[in-house]
């Protein structure tokens, strides 16, 4: 059973509140050990069923993305525009503020991004958390996968796929505070004249993936 004694004093006693300072005074010149001490943290606070949100970064060719998993799954994909520091503080509120960078649970996520990015992955098959989701908003985000690699779907028609179509806006909405873009595509919803319609990584990032889904 893993357990913190092995951890200095001072920075089991505060798990995991104030981990950063006390880690900072424990070992103030040797990166290597904080690097050590955060994995080691983060493994037994998994071993003790105390991690609640993990997290990790990854590169990507529309920015850096924050990932974030519950033990029911992917929770939050973020874009770098939308300020990392400020989602994990909202997850902190909203879920749980037991919250570690532990690489380790979106290993299997971060390797389908990256087979994505590469064009050799048409679909994500990693368990969701829905959690910051509801009503109808939710409703659209599950209906989001129905429309194929490759394709896109206006407003109007994701509306009347999620059961009300005059709902136009709400899809939108739904689109613009979709807790998982890339894995839950929004990106492949666009206007009825065929623009691009908004995008809560910008315009440029859903270029970017409607040009990469065309040219797999």
């Amino acid at each position: 059973m893993s357990t913190h004694d092995d951890l200095p004093g001072d920075v089991h006693s505060d798990l995991p509140g104030e981990l950063p300072r006390h880690l900072a005074r424990a070992y103030p010149d040797t990166p290597d050990h904080l690097t050590l001490l955060r994995e080691r943290l983060a493994t037994a606070a998994q071993a003790d069923g105390i991690l609640d949100i993990a997290y990790r970064a990854v590169d990507s060719p529309v920015g850096p993305l924050l990932l974030a998993a519950t033990d029911r799954g992917l929770v939050r994909v973020a874009y770098q525009r939308e300020d990392h520091d400020a989602v994990l503080q909202t997850l902190a509120d909203r879920i749980s503020p037991r919250i570690l960078h532990a690489p380790a649970r979106l290993d299997t996520t971060a390797r389908q991004l990256e087979e994505y990015f590469t064009g050799t992955r048409h679909t994500f098959d990693v368990p969701l958390d829905w959690r910051l989701s509801a009503g109808f908003r939710a409703t659209v985000l599950h209906r989001l996968p129905d429309i194929g690699y490759g394709h896109t779907a206006s407003y109007a028609a994701v509306a009347a796929l999620a059961g009300n179509p005059k709902a136009v806006r709400a899809v939108g909405t739904a689109c613009a505070t979709n807790p998982l873009p890339v894995v839950v595509p929004c990106h492949r919803v666009v206007r009825s004249d065929g623009t691009m319609g908004g995008y809560l990584g910008g315009l440029e990032a859903k270029r970017t993936l409607l040009t990469l889904e065309t040219a797999a």
